[in-house]
């Protein structure tokens, strides 16, 4: 099963960005490429979203496969400054992973299927 999608629409970047912040002020995210890695490695992170504008791009470049070796959903939206205002934060992230849902759940199911 192939778990990462690169979405260009709009909508479906808002549909993301509203996942972000529905699971942080419900549930629990991680912020930052970093924490990100740590929280796939460790089992914990139920969606990634990464920035296609990080730059250099080795910083999320590894995102993508690690989510596929955990079976983890990881999408990507093109702003990272959307990504770090989606989470709560004054500044631009490369990455979120969101660790607990909250009443995210079911748009980050209706993510994970592609809907």
């Amino acid at each position: 099963m192939i778990v990462t999608w690169r979405l260009t629409k709009m909508a479906d970047e808002a549909k993301i960005l509203e996942a972000v912040e529905i699971a942080r002020t419900s549930g629990k995210i991680r912020k930052g490429a970093n924490e990100a890695t740590k929280a796939i490695e460790k089992g914990l992170a139920k969606l990634v979203v990464y920035a296609a504008d990080t730059s250099p791009k080795e910083v999320v470049m590894h995102l993508p496969l690690l989510c596929k070796d955990k079976n983890v959903p990881c999408l990507e939206i093109s702003k990272k400054e959307d990504l770090g205002a989606a989470a709560g934060l004054p500044v631009a992230t490369a990455a979120v992973a969101v660790i607990k849902e909250g009443e995210a759940k079911h748009v980050i199911e209706a993510l994970a299927k592609g809907e």
